[in-house]
Parts: C-alpha cells; structure tokens; sequence
C-alpha cells in the first residue's frame, strides 16, 4: 500500500471512529456521566484546596479525543487543556473548538511541569496502554498536593449484547477485547491508583444501555477484528452483524457496557 493510500485509509478510519464517538457522547448516559467526572474533579470551591476554580488552575483531559470535555469544562469556567497522541484527532479537535487548548502527546509523557495542574481526566483511555501503571505514575507527577484524579472507561470484557446466539457473542466480545493493551483497565481503576500512591480513591460503576441503532457501528467495530484476528469466520460475523441489523430494524437493538469511574486526590 502506498503512503497516499496509508494516509487515505486512517483519514477513513479516524472519521469512522468519530463518528462512533459522536453517536455514543450524545447518549444520555454518556452525558450524565461526563457530567459525574466533572463533579469528581471537585471543581466546585474547596475550602481544603485553596483557589481550586480561580483561572490558570488546570485541568488536564488526557485522550481527549475531538475534545468535547474540553469544551464541557471550559463552559463551567474551568482553565481546560485536551492532550492526545492522535494529530488527526486534534485536527478535529481544533477545527470545532477553536477557542480551547489542545496539545499532542501521549498519557505516559505528558507536556506539564511537576505539581502544576489541579486536575486530571481521562475517559475511555486506559484500555488501549500497554502500561497503565506508568499513565498514573505520570498523573501524580503533574498533579499538586491535593489535586484530583478521574478515570472513566468501559470494561471491554463485560461488554452485554442481547442474541440469539450468546456463545458466538461472548467469543466475539473476548476475541475484541484481547487485541486490547489492557481491556479490563477499568476494574483495575481502584488498584492502579492506590499502587500510584493516590489517596481518598472511591469508584463508581454506570452501565450504559444502547438501544438506538446508530451503535450498530461499535458492533462492526468489534466483529471485524475478531474475524481479522481468526477467532470467528467470516459467514459467522456476517450473520451475527445481520442478526443485529435485524433486530435494530424491529426495535429489539439493545448492547449494555458497564463504564467504571474511579478518582482520588494526590
């Protein structure tokens, strides 16, 4: 393939993956629970945290994606800065949200001074590292004595999608959920963060039931590497993915993703 051709194909899938992103963030759920992260920030006044909502205290969204919590942060007037690995991202980050901060690089390197930041977010992020354990040592670096930590995530292996056939969902679930760094990142929120030498650290569990068929996407997204990978057959996904279509069409779509939500203070 050539480089064109390269560049072609992550433009198509970049767009794909926005698209999911759009359609699952404008759920209802999806909205309550970004609100939730907000609230665990303790962005409201703190009588223990001097100045925690004066401008220039920081609040770092890590994988921050097309930087919608950015601009959710900064309508609370809140100092916001989107940080994440993908330029592609960022350019669409930047292109709808022009008036917020947003900076390239990745959960384990970030581009802040140490003690310098008074809150730190990453939602849906933790899952594809292959070491968590150095994203939170990197997050306590950057945060001040009683900054915050949220961690927000799926856990891939928990994924619940109703079928007619559960042995060939639960292999597909799996089979996606192995290609993963750390798949079940989010069970592991509450001893990551106790191993980072975070205090005060609570979690949460939201489950967040999908029933409108625009979500058929994230079951393509999790049948076709499963197939890529060998796990199922290709008349398998296709009839699996047919059944699901099936069902959207008769308003009988349901999927159900159990999202952790762990924070602590530093």
């Amino acid at each position: 393939m050539s480089k064109n051709q390269e560049a072609v194909e992550e433009h198509r899938d970049t767009e794909a993956l926005l698209a999911v992103l759009d359609a699952a963030d404008q759920m209802p759920s999806a909205t309550r629970l970004r609100a939730r992260s907000y609230e665990l920030l303790s962005l409201v006044p703190d009588s223990t945290v001097p100045d925690s909502t004066v401008p220039g205290s920081t609040i770092v969204d890590v994988g921050c994606g097309a930087g919608r919590a950015v601009a959710e942060l900064a309508e609370r007037g809140v100092h916001a800065v989107g940080v994440d690995p993908s330029p592609r991202m960022l350019a669409a980050a930047r292109e709808r949200w022009p008036e917020a901060e947003f900076l390239e690089a990745g959960a384990e390197d970030l581009p802040f001074a140490d003690a310098s930041v008074r809150g730190y977010r990453a939602d849906k992020v933790f899952h594809v590292l292959q070491e968590p354990g150095r994203a939170v040592a990197e997050a306590r670096r950057i945060l001040c004595p009683g900054g915050r930590i949220v961690l927000v995530g799926q856990d891939w292996d928990a994924i619940m999608i109703d079928s007619d056939d559960a042995a060939l969902t639960r292999t597909i679930v799996h089979a996606r959920a192995d290609l993963l760094g750390t798949p079940r990142a989010g069970r592991q929120y509450r001893s990551l963060l106790l191993a980072g030498g975070f205090d005060d650290v609570t979690v949460e569990v939201h489950t967040s039931v999908f029933t409108d068929p625009a979500m058929l996407s994230l079951l393509a997204r999790l049948a076709e590497p499963a197939c890529a990978g060998g796990a199922v057959g290709r008349d398998q996904a296709d009839e699996w993915l047919a059944e699901q279509r099936r069902r959207a069409e008769a308003g009988r779509f349901l999927v159900a993703i159990p999202f952790f939500v762990a924070s602590a203070s530093a």
